[in-house]
C-alpha cells in the first residue's frame, strides 16, 4: 500500500503515543489523518514497557490525563475488538519512613482535591491486599482502586484498530526521511515511498523524536535511558487480583503478570542509550542484560518480597525509554508551526497515552487543550538545552532520584551553575542561598539576613527548604528597604508599524496609552483562559516592552509568534541576555534612589505604572515605576555591562537606611499579602480574568477586538461560578504549599492553587478558587494539610494596605 499524495495530519511513530492520536484525531472527524511507523506497531520502547497505570501525580492536569486514560482503557476492548489487557485491580504505594508517610498523607490530599477514591491504610492492611510481601517497616500505605495494568502491545493495537474504524490510515515499513518546512511552516513529509503534503505533522516517535525534529531544524531534550524489569515466576500463587505496588523507599514496583510477577524499579546510576545517535535497526529489539547494574534493585526487591529470592528468573527486560530533563512529557506546537511533539514520556507513556492523545487532539483540532499543560509545554526549555552534554546531566538526575521525596522549592543540582546575572559574585559574597529558574542563578535569600534568636520553623514540609532569613527579608522591605536582583525576568520588545495594533488584538487590556505608560494585562485564548500575564511599557510609538517571569519567556515569545503577521509589521525580540534588573522597593526607596539621580523622583514628577529613562550614579537605566510586592519602589534596567556598577551604587548609598539584600522568597512572602497572582499556579489557561479577581485588567470596550473577548462578554452575561480568594488558616506554622483540597461544611470544593506565610499580617495564607456563594469574606473553610483539617476563612483582599497608599507614596 503507498502512501497517499497528500493528508490532514501525518503521525510519525506507532508506539502508544503515536496511536492514540491518531485514535483521536480520526474521533474528532479527521478522517484523512495518515500515521506512519519504520518498522512495525510497537517496535520502539511500547513493546517492553512495564505496562502499570497509576492516575495520582504531583500536578492537576497530569493527574486529570491520567484519569482520563483510565476511562478509556476501560473501554477500548468493547469498542474496538483488541483487548488492551487493562487489569483495574488497583495500587498500593508503600511509606516506611515518617517522611514517607507525610508525602502520602498529602498525596491523598491531592487525590480527594481531583476526586480520586484514595485511602490510606496501616502496614498490617497493605499486607492483606499484598499477600506476597513483608510488611517489616511498613508504616502504611496509599491504595487507589481505579489504578491497574494492562499489556502496552495490547494497547497500541486496539488503539490502532479504533483509528482505523475511524478512517485513520497507517503504514507500517515506511520512514520518514525529511520534513518540508516554509517560511517557518510545515508543508509536508519526505518518505521512503514518497512524500506526503499536509500541513499538520505530529513527531511521536519516542526515542527517535530528537532525530526526527532535526529534520526541521529543531531540538527536542530527550535522553533514553536503559530502563530494566525483571519476569518471575514464583512458588507461592500469585492472586488473581494482586494491586500493583510500589515501594519508592527501596526504589522498586511490582505487578502481576500471567501467574508470576513483574518488579522492576528506578536505579541511582541510570545507564543512557544511544547518545550519538539511536541505531537505525533498533527496532523489535532489547538491550542485554545488565544484572550488575540491575542487583541494586534486586536486592531491594527481596527484603520486600521474599518469595523472589527462591522464585524463577524468566528473563531481565533492558529496553530504553525516553526521558527529559525535568520529568515531564514533551507537549504541544513546536517553533515551526504545524509540527505538533508528543515525546518524552518518562515511563509514564502508558499510564498517559489515552489522555495525551486527546489532549493533542484538542491541540491540533481546536488550537488549544482543555487542560493547562504548561508543565509539558515543549516551550518551557530554553537555549540550553540544546547542549546534550546539560540535556543528559539533568535527564540523569531526574532517572537517578525518580523515587525521591520531592519538596517544594527543592532545587536541581545538575547543569549549574549556569546563566549568571552580573551581580553574582557580589551576591554570592553576601551568602545568597543560590535557586535556579530556566538555567539562571537566583537568591532564594542571604543567610546574613536569618534572626539571631530564630524564627519558628514551619511544620511539615513548608518547614523544608527554608530559613528565617525569608521572614527577616520581607519584613525589612516592609519597614525599609530591599535591593533583590531580578536579572532573570524575561523582557521582550515588541516594534515595528503594526506593533501597537498587534498588542490590542492579544491584550484583553486597552494599551493604547501614551509613551512612558505601564499597563498590566493578560493575554487569553478563544475560551477566555489566561495564557500570559505581564506588563507592557511604551517605549514610543511603535516600540513595547514586555516583562514576564524568569520561566516564562518562551511560552509568552512563542504565544505572540503563533499571532504574528507574516507581512513584517511586526518584530518580536527576546532581550533577556541583554538587561540586567534590580528592584528596589520599601517605604525608603525615594530616600535611597533619589541622591543618585538628577532625575525627580516624586509622585507628581514620576507617578506609579510608568517609564523614565534615568541615570543612577554612572548607569543609563530603563525605570520602570511597578512592584511585586506591594510597596514604593522601581525596577531599574541597565545594559547588562552595567549592572555590577549599579548594584555596588545602590548598595552603597543604602546602608545608611538600613537596606538589605533580599531574595526572591521574600518576594512570594510579599506577594500572597498583595494577591498578586502567579501565572501557572494562581492563573491558568483554564481560568478567566473575572474567575482569577482580575477583571479590573479588562477592558471590552476598547475599540480593538481582542482573542478571547467573546467568551469574557458571555462569561459577564452568564455569570461567573467560581472565584479566587485568599484563605486565612488559624493554625499559623501549618502552611499550605499547593494542591490541598478545601473544603466548606465538609464537602471538598476546591484545591489550594498557591500558599505561604505573610510575616506582615502573621498568618499562614492560601488561595483557592471557590464557588462564587462561598467565595465571600468570613466563609469557614478548612484546608487538609499533611492530613490534617486545618480551620481558616475566607478573606477580603488585598491582605495587605487595601488603598494601595504605600505603593503610590
Amino acid at each position: 500500500m503507498t502512501v497517499p499524495s497528500s493528508a490532514r495530519a501525518v503521525v510519525i511513530g506507532g508506539g502508544v503515543g503515536g496511536t492514540s492520536i491518531a485514535y483521536h484525531l480520526a474521533e474528532r472527524g479527521w478522517r484523512e489523518t495518515v500515521l506512519i511507523e519504520r518498522a512495525e506497531l510497537t517496535s520502539g520502547s511500547t513493546f517492553h514497557s512495564a505496562g502499570l497505570v497509576g492516575q495520582l501525580r504531583s500536578t492537576q492536569p497530569l493527574t486529570r490525563m491520567m484519569m482520563l486514560s483510565v476511562d478509556l482503557y476501560r473501554r477500548l476492548k468493547d469498542e474496538t475488538g483488541v483487548d488492551p489487557g487493562w487489569r483495574e485491580v488497583g495500587s498500593l504505594r508503600l511509606a516506611s519512613s515518617p517522611a514517607r508517610m507525610e508525602e502520602l498523607h498529602r498525596q491523598a490530599g491531592w487525590g480527594k482535591s481531583f476526586g480520586l477514591p484514595l485511602e490510606i491504610v496501616d502496614g498490617a492492611e497493605a499486607g492483606r491486599r499484598f499477600p506476597l510481601m513483608t510488611t517489616d517497616g511498613v508504616l502504611g500505605a496509599a491504595f487507589l482502586p481505579t489504578d491497574g495494568y494492562l499489556d502496552p502491545s495490547g494497547l497500541a493495537l486496539a488503539l490502532a484498530e479504533g483509528a482505523r474504524r475511524r478512517g485513520a490510515t497507517l503504514y507500517q515499513g515506511v520512514r520518514v526521511t525529511g520534513i518540508r518546512v516554509d517560511r517557518g511552516r510545515v508543508t509536508g513529509v519526505e518518505t521512503s515511498d514518497g512524500p506526503i503534503a499536509t500541513e499538520v505533522v505530529i513527531n511521536a516517535g519516542g526515542i527517535y523524536a530528537p532525530e526526527i525534529a532535526a529534520m526541521a531544524g529543531l531540538t527536542i531534550p530527550i535522553i533514553p535511558m536503559a530502563h530494566q524489569y525483571l519476569v518471575s515466576r514464583l512458588r507461592e500463587p500469585v492472586p488473581d487480583d494482586l494491586p500493583t505496588m510500589r515501594d519508592p523507599d527501596l526504589l522498586v514496583y511490582f505487578r502481576r503478570d500471567a501467574g508470576g510477577l513483574v518488579m522492576g524499579g528506578y536505579e541511582r546510576h541510570p545507564a543512557p542509550f544511544g547518545l550519538d545517535g539511536v541505531p537505525p535497526d533498533f527496532n523489535n529489539r532489547l538491550l542485554p542484560e545488565d544484572w550488575e547494574r540491575f542487583s541494586e534493585l534486586s536486592e531491594n526487591a527481596v527484603k520486600r518480597v521474599p518469595g523472589l529470592e527462591s522464585g524463577e528468573v524468566v528473563r531481565l527486560i533492558n529496553g530504553p525509554e525516553a526521558f527529559t530533563p525535568d520529568n515531564e512529557f514533551i507537549l504541544g506546537e513546536s517553533a515551526v508551526r504545524g509540527l505538533f511533539v508528543a515525546a518524552g514520556f518518562c515511563a509514564h507513556g502508558i499510564a498517559g497515552a489515552g489522555g495525551m492523545g486527546r489532549l493533542m487532539a484538542e491541540w491540533i483540532v481546536d488550537g488549544e487543550p482543555s487542560l493547562d499543560l504548561w508543565r509539558m509545554d515543549t516551550r518551557r526549555f530554553g537555549a540550553q538545552y540544546r547542549s546534550r552534554a546539560y540535556t543528559l546531566a539533568r535527564a540523569v538526575e531526574v532517572y537517578s532520584t525518580y523515587y525521591d521525596i520531592h519538596y517544594p522549592n527543592e532545587e536541581r543540582v545538575a547543569g549549574r551553575p549556569l546563566r549568571l546575572a552580573p551581580t553574582y559574585s557580589r551576591l554570592k559574597e553576601l551568602g545568597a542561598a543560590f535557586g535556579e529558574k530556566s538555567g539562571w542563578e537566583r537568591p532564594n535569600w542571604f543567610e546574613v539576613n536569618a534572626s539571631v534568636d530564630g524564627e519558628r520553623r514551619p511544620l511539615g514540609w513548608a518547614g523544608e527548604h527554608w530559613s528565617s532569613a525569608i521572614g527577616a527579608e520581607h519584613r525589612a522591605t516592609r519597614e525599609r528597604a530591599g535591593l533583590f536582583d531580578e536579572t532573570s525576568f524575561a523582557k521582550i520588545e515588541i516594534s515595528g508599524g503594526g506593533a501597537g495594533e498587534f498588542l490590542q488584538r492579544l491584550c484583553d487590556n486597552d494599551l493604547d496609552k501614551p509613551v512612558g505608560s505601564i499597563t498590566y494585562t493578560q493575554m487569553l485564548n478563544r475560551r477566555g483562559g489566561i495564557e500570559c500575564d505581564f506588563t507592557v511599557s511604551r517605549l514610543g510609538e511603535d516600540r513595547y516592552y514586555i516583562v514576564t517571569g524568569t520561566a516564562f519567556g518562551n511560552h509568552d515569545i512563542e504565544w505572540m509568534r503563533r499571532h504574528q503577521p507574516d507581512n513584517g509589521s511586526v518584530v518580536i525580540t527576546d532581550v533577556t541576555s541583554a538587561w540586567a534588573c534590580l528592584g528596589l522597593w520599601g517605604p525608603l526607596a525615594r530616600e535611597i534612589l533619589q541622591p543618585l539621580t538628577d532625575s525627580n523622583l516624586s509622585n507628581d514628577a514620576f507617578p506609579y505604572l510608568t517609564e523614565q529613562s534615568v541615570m543612577v550614579g554612572f548607569t543609563p537605566c530603563r525605570s520602570l515605576r511597578v512592584t511585586y510586592v506591594g510597596e514604593l519602589g522601581w525596577e531599574l534596567y541597565c545594559p547588562v555591562e552595567f549592572g555590577a556598577q549599579l548594584w555596588d551604587t545602590l548598595w552603597d548609598a543604602g546602608r545608611a537606611h538600613g537596606l538589605v539584600a533580599a531574595g526572591y522568597r521574600a518576594i512570594d512572602s510579599m506577594r500572597l499579602e498583595k494577591g498578586y497572582r502567579v501565572w501557572s499556579s494562581d492563573i491558568t489557561p483554564e481560568d478567566n480574568p473575572y474567575e482569577a479577581g482580575l477583571g479590573f485588567a479588562v477592558r471590552l470596550r476598547k475599540p480593538v477586538e481582542f482573542i478571547g473577548k467573546e467568551a469574557l462578554v458571555r462569561a459577564r452575561e452568564q455569570g461567573i461560578t467560581r472565584k479566587l480568594c485568599p484563605i486565612l488558616l488559624d493554625e499559623a506554622r501549618w502552611i499550605a504549599l499547593g494542591g490541598e483540597p478545601v473544603r466548606v461544611n465538609h464537602r471538598p470544593l476546591g484545591r489550594v492553587t498557591s500558599g505561604g506565610y505573610g510575616y506582615t499580617i502573621d498568618r499562614s495564607i492560601a488561595y483557592a478558587y471557590l464557588p462564587i456563594e462561598h467565595a465571600v469574606a468570613g466563609t469557614a473553610v478548612e484546608v487538609e494539610v499533611f492530613g490534617r483539617w486545618i480551620p481558616g476563612s475566607v478573606a477580603a483582599e488585598p491582605l495587605y494596605d487595601p488603598t494601595g497608599a504605600r505603593i503610590k507614596a
